[in-house]
């Protein structure tokens, strides 16, 4: 009884990481309400290589038409002078995005604190449908979180930066993720961790 309860929990967590992988590997854009950043670290206002890849992808997207609104998601550490939404709205701005297609919401301390208020914005507007970007190995507990927010979510995961340099690196994610993952699913928690990803 022991032994099949354990490859039960074994086969369970697997097929949770092969899941996290597939959906990696997707890239939706449907057309939507809005286009939300996670946000991740920043220095000073000057947004990290992994945000910079993100901010760079959600303009990519943008510029194609499948929405007509970036969001920036993320607070900030003590001690910062700027947001993680600040910074990433302060860069778009700067490569060219205009100021009515830039919303940030400057708050949140973790992917869920973040769904949750960026959630709270979209009733307020009354837009339903967001197409998340975010690092391929978040992708799927990102979209969780988005869904329970109560939006419509699809992830159009960044393929640039270095979340997805070396398969050493993946695999670490992918580990990570699994279980920031059953966590969230079991407990309703998020989890601290890997800079912008908790």
């Amino acid at each position: 009884m022991a032994g099949a309860a354990a490859l039960a929990a074994v086969l369970f967590v697997v097929s949770t990481a092969l899941a996290i992988w597939w959906t990696a590997r997707q890239d939706a854009r449907p057309l939507s309400d809005a286009i939300v950043v996670l946000g991740s670290a920043q220095y000073n206002g000057v947004p990290s290589s992994i945000f910079e890849a993100r901010l760079e992808h959600a303009r990519t997207l943008y510029e194609d038409g499948v929405a007509p609104v970036i969001v920036t998601v993320g607070g900030k550490a003590v001690g910062d002078q700027f947001t993680e939404a600040e910074a990433g709205r302060d860069y778009l701005a700067a490569t060219g995005v205009p100021g009515h297609a830039l919303f940030a919401v400057p708050e949140g301390v973790d992917t869920l604190q973040s769904m949750r208020l960026v959630g709270e914005a979209f009733d307020e507007r009354g837009w339903e449908r967001a197409v998340l970007v975010t690092d391929p190995w978040h992708a799927m507990r990102a979209e969780r979180m988005a869904e329970d927010a109560g939006m419509e979510a699809e992830s159009s995961p960044t393929r640039q930066g270095p979340a997805v340099q070396t398969r050493a690196t993946q695999f670490r994610y992918i580990v990570r993720e699994t279980a920031a993952y059953l966590l969230y699913r079991v407990t309703g928690e998020s989890i601290a961790g890997a800079p912008g990803i908790g």
